[in-house]
C-alpha cells in the first residue's frame, strides 16, 4: 500500500528518486536530440513553510516523489510551484501521481496559497493529462526553466 510523508530533498532516498527522475529526463531529452539541465533543487526551499517535498513508499520501498516551493506571490495572491513529481514506473498507472499531486495542493492550501503553478515538457503527455484532468489550464510562461515547454495554473481559491 502506497503512503506519503515528508522528506528533506537532500535525504538519502530522495536525493536518489530525483537522480533517477533526471536521468530519465536526460535520456527523454536526448532522444529528442535536446540537452537536458540537471539542477538539483535547494533544499531550503522544500522546508515548511517555503515548501515541503512529499516521498511516496510503496510498502517500505521509496516508489515516487514530488515538492512545492513558495515563489513570489501572484496576482491572486499567494503562490506555489509543484516541482519533481515522479512515479516509479513500476507504480505508474495506479493513481500514485494524483495521489502526490492532491497531498502537494492540500499543503498549498494549508499554507493560504490562492494558486499553484508548474511548468513541463510537452514530450510528458501523461503528466500534461493528470495535470488538465487536476483542473490545472495552460498559462503564459512564468519562469526560465530550459527544460520547460508548458506551463500551467491552478487556482485554490
Amino acid at each position: 500500500m502506497a503512503s506519503l510523508r515528508p522528506s528533506p530533498v537532500d535525504a538519502p532516498d530522495a536525493h536518489a528518486l530525483l537522480e533517477e527522475y533526471f536521468h530519465s529526463r536526460e535520456i527523454g531529452f536526448a532522444h529528442q536530440g535536446v540537452e537536458y539541465a540537471i539542477r538539483f533543487p535547494d533544499a531550503a526551499a522544500f522546508e515548511p513553510p517555503a515548501g515541503i517535498f512529499l516521498v511516496l513508499d510503496d510498502g517500505d520501498v521509496p516508489s515516487g516523489c514530488g515538492g512545492i516551493r513558495r515563489l513570489p506571490d501572484g496576482p491572486a495572491g499567494i503562490r506555489y510551484e509543484v516541482k519533481h513529481l515522479y512515479v516509479r514506473e513500476t507504480g505508474r498507472g495506479r493513481g500514485w501521481g494524483r495521489m502526490l499531486l492532491d497531498a502537494l495542493e492540500s499543503h498549498a492550501r494549508g499554507w493560504d496559497a490562492a494558486e499553484l503553478v508548474l511548468d513541463t515538457h510537452h514530450s510528458l503527455e501523461a503528466a500534461a493529462g493528470l495535470y488538465l484532468s487536476s483542473g490545472y489550464t495552460a498559462v503564459e510562461r512564468y519562469n526560465d526553466n530550459p527544460n520547460a515547454t508548458r506551463w500551467y495554473a491552478k487556482s485554490l481559491g
